[in-house]
């Protein structure tokens, strides 16, 4: 009898099933994913959220700062003149016989009337043949002719005025035409004129297109869009794509415990393929198809959370970057790759447990025990410490080489690729070492207690699981610990005081005479010596003038809601340091006797020979202080600073006594340091009024300010009041808040994971007798060791890193860093870890269901 197929052969082409075989593992990794998706949501939503978060903040980087055409236009040249310049018409006529076309804008640089702001008036035509993207009609019509201007809104309600007033201004009478925009920066105040009506322009632009030739051999003063993006060295995509690869590092150090686990948890049912003659490719194929699932669906679902997200913020960012944005104005290529480091990712997270699994013997795997774990690799420590090691110099180099020379856009860029070399070999190291650290605190733990003594073997007997969690947490809190030890150190700066300039309810009037106040009279000296008939002649405030400006501000002072106005007073003084570094930055009133009384200082706190007061802590401590009085009393001494010391008698005073008075108000513009009547007269100094001091009861209102700014500007004053700078406490708590739900986020999946992977050892402790108390234990201690542990490390990492950077930082020194976050790195260290293990031994109390077999998947 004769048969006959009734199909034909499949032609496997070999003898492992070919691509038909490789084809059926992957559809059943497909099945596994879509059954098991619940144990696979936390790494899949990890990509999504990644992702996402990468769209948005992308877009918000690369978009925030200024668009690379900025000042540009369409033109691929622009020139700048300072003015006034004799050689000015020449210089142009000499571009536009050579190129052609040139546009030219003239802008006269004004101070709005009662502030320290200020504002251009721009003569600039609405038709030019560049200018056009940088000017849009918002409402109204641009000016016609010359008695008309357009202002920006913020400009036009400055001066409370809008389109068909009268704008008077500068001894002119303007009709406003209506309101106009620079959509490159929203942020540009400005009042339109048509060309010609800028008398003395103070800066000078044409815009050309020079295509193919060296902007050097057309000036100095010439530059093109590609070099002024290029001065940026710090530039916002490149930002994002390190932030984004180290974000997609720890998705991977956590998505191999995540695989791990499932790898574990189908080992019955991958030793059942092999035992039906599946190959270790074939197995391999399972785990490695399921992670590229998961990257895969997590990218794309990741792709349209952050469009939606983006969507939804873009009129906002519009508001605060200060420049129109468009909605596909979008980082492609650093979305797309944020998509393909999260495929990969999730690739290599499960190529490792997928190497594991194929060398279980097939009898094991269907039995279900789990592999005995190995030893640290005895490289594993050396090799960790020698990364710390490159990291250190690294980032030791990238400090000194991008200080030397700021102004060098290569040694710049040179200084950026070792920094981010030195920290990608950090955070090397922190992996390399996190491992090595679970072996060392198992072997400590033993002579604690069982249940204590149990967790720690876990984590030692898991440690793909636990080393990997110990690496991200690690690098979180590393991140959260660099930003605060780098922040309390430039906010710790003595000298180059950062931070807030005044509390929200104090204000500040500036007189005339006072180097932040308006700029004095002027008359023209058409007498004297011939060559001088042109130079002007500044006008001094006379005694009545500003005991008219003082009653002026006790009236402003008591629209605020106070009766108390401090007079300011001035003595031609400052502070300078003879060293290399951050200098003096700030300004030095005199510690009058109502200057103390208002802020709680008595006479007995202060000592007889003191020079100078000051909140600052450390000034007293700071040596090569020198106090300049006189002809130089407004800048450095002449020469070198480090070789200026000990200054010269007569206009210097070497190593001033300083004392520190913690009484003092600490913003930038307050009087934070003062020199002493004692000071006045040893040094026969004369004082001048520089303003008045008003602290209210509220902070003031918009209309409060505005009133005080108008008010101000008619008695020829100018006002600050609290600018939006955020104070060091802000920064490190956002930063230690980041570092701490991270961890926190981390523990709460790996210990997840190393308990359920125990899920069986603890029903047996159950069933042996163990209370709910040692189940507490036992997950309160795996919590409160991974968070120590990582803790620990980023916080060496974090400091490792910091020293490096100042250590040969001209700017700021090693001596930044005694600053020292001590209360924000308690929190990371110590609180942290407490708060995981209360909130692992409230949530482990539950008893565990019992198994009597492993199901077969």
């Amino acid at each position: 009898m004769s048969t006959e197929l009734r199909e034909r052969p499949a032609h496997t082409g070999a003898a492992n099933g070919g691509v038909f075989a490789s084809r059926a593992v992957a559809r059943w990794a497909w099945r596994l994913f879509r059954r098991e998706w619940r144990q696979q949501f936390l790494i899949l939503a990890l990509i999504v959220v990644a992702v996402a978060a990468t769209v948005i903040g992308a877009a918000v980087a690369t978009n925030t700062p200024p668009p690379a055409n900025a000042g540009f236009g369409t033109a691929h040249d622009m020139a700048s003149f300072g003015s006034p310049d004799p050689k000015l018409a020449s210089q142009i006529a000499a571009l536009r016989h050579r190129f052609g076309r040139v546009e030219v804008i003239e802008n006269q640089t004004a101070a709005v009337p009662g502030s320290i702001e200020t504002y251009d008036l721009r003569a600039q035509s609405p038709g030019g043949p560049f200018s056009q993207p940088m000017l849009s009609l918002v409402s109204g019509h641009y000016p016609a002719g010359p008695g008309q201007v357009a202002l920006t809104s913020g400009l036009a309600a400055t001066f409370n005025v809008k389109a068909g007033d009268i704008w008077r201004e500068g001894g002119k009478a303007r009709l406003v035409t209506g309101i106009v925009a620079n959509p490159q920066s929203l942020l540009d105040s400005f009042a339109l004129v048509v060309p010609g009506q800028v008398s003395a322009p103070t800066q000078v632009t044409a815009l050309f297109d020079a295509p193919g030739v060296d902007t050097s051999t057309i000036g100095p003063n010439v530059e093109t869009p590609a070099q002024a993006k290029a001065s940026n060295l710090v530039n916002p995509q490149t930002i994002v794509t390190v932030a984004v690869t180290l974000g997609m590092l720890l998705i991977a150090l956590l998505a191999i415990g995540g695989f791990t686990v499932l790898a574990q948890r189908r080992l019955r049912s991958l030793g059942m393929l092999g035992s039906l003659g599946a190959t270790d490719k074939h197995i391999r194929m399972v785990v490695w198809a399921n992670g590229v699932v998961v990257g895969v669906a997590g990218a794309v679902a990741g792709l349209i959370l952050g469009l939606a997200g983006w969507l939804a913020y873009r009129p906002s960012l519009e508001s605060s970057a200060h420049h129109v944005i468009g909605v596909s104005q979008l980082p492609w290529r650093v979305i797309g790759i944020a998509m393909a480091l999260a495929i990969v990712a999730t690739f290599f997270a499960a190529w490792r447990p997928a190497r594991t699994v194929t060398r279980v013997p097939v009898v094991q795997a269907l039995s279900g025990r789990p592999s005995p774990p190995k030893p640290v690799h005895r490289l594993a420590l050396p090799l960790g410490i020698g990364f710390l090691v490159v990291a250190f110099l690294l980032v030791g180099v990238a400090s000194s080489e991008g200080a030397k020379d700021p102004q060098d856009p290569q040694a710049q860029s040179e200084a950026i690729r070792e920094l981010v070399l030195g920290l990608v070999a950090l955070i090397v190291g922190v992996v390399l070492l996190s491992p090595t650290c679970v072996a060392i605190l198992a072997r400590a733990g033993k002579r604690t207690p069982i249940a204590v003594r149990l967790a720690l073997r876990d984590m030692a007997r898991y440690r793909s699981r636990s080393g990997s969690a110990l690496a991200a947490i690690g690098i979180g809190v590393l991140i959260a610990v660099i930003i605060c030890v780098s922040t309390a150190a430039r906010y710790g700066n003595i000298l180059d005081y950062a931070g807030p300039n005044l509390a929200s309810s104090q204000v500040v009037l500036y007189a005339p005479n006072s180097p932040y106040g308006p700029p004095p009279a002027i008359r023209p000296n058409p007498q004297g010596h011939p060559s001088r008939r042109d130079q002007p002649v500044i006008t001094v405030p006379s005694a009545s003038t500003l005991q008219a400006m003082a009653t002026r501000a006790r009236g402003m002072a008591a629209s605020l809601g106070s009766h108390s106005v401090l007079t300011l007073y001035a003595a031609g003084a400052t502070l300078y340091h003879a060293e290399a570094g951050r200098n003096w930055s700030g300004p030095v009133y005199v510690a009058t006797p109502q200057l103390l009384h208002t802020f709680g200082i008595t006479a007995a706190q202060i000592n007889t020979g003191a020079d100078i007061l000051t909140m600052r802590p450390g000034l007293a401590s700071t040596t090569k202080m020198q106090l300049l009085y006189g002809p130089s009393g407004t800048g450095p001494p002449p020469g070198n600073g480090t070789s200026s010391f000990p200054c010269p008698k007569g206009s210097c005073l070497a190593n001033p006594a300083i004392q520190e008075i913690s009484g003092l108000p600490s913003g930038t513009s307050a009087p934070n340091t003062v020199i002493t009547e004692h000071a006045i007269r040893q040094l026969h100094l004369k004082v001048t009024i520089s303003g008045w001091f008003i602290q209210a009861p509220n902070p003031p209102s918009a209309a409060q300010i505005s009133n005080a700014r108008l008010s101000a500007a008619t008695a020829h004053l100018s006002i600050e009041t609290k600018s939006s700078a955020p104070s060091s406490a802000e920064i490190i708590n956002w930063a230690t808040v980041f570092g701490i739900l991270l961890a926190l986020g981390i523990l709460a999946m790996s210990v997840g994971l190393i308990r359920s992977e125990t899920a069986r050892d603890l029903s047996t402790l159950t069933a042996a007798g163990a209370t709910s108390s040692a189940r507490r234990t036992i997950a309160a201690t795996t919590a409160a060791a991974l968070g120590l542990l990582g803790a620990l490390l980023g916080t060496v990492g974090g400091y490792i890193a910091a020293f490096a950077f100042f250590r040969d930082n001209q700017m700021d020194g090693v001596s930044s860093l005694s600053s020292i976050p001590v209360q924000n790195l308690l929190i990371l260290i110590v609180g942290m870890p407490l708060f995981a293990a209360a909130a692992a031994w409230i949530l482990a109390g539950h008893e565990p269901q019992a198994t009597g077999h492993q199901p077969i998947e």
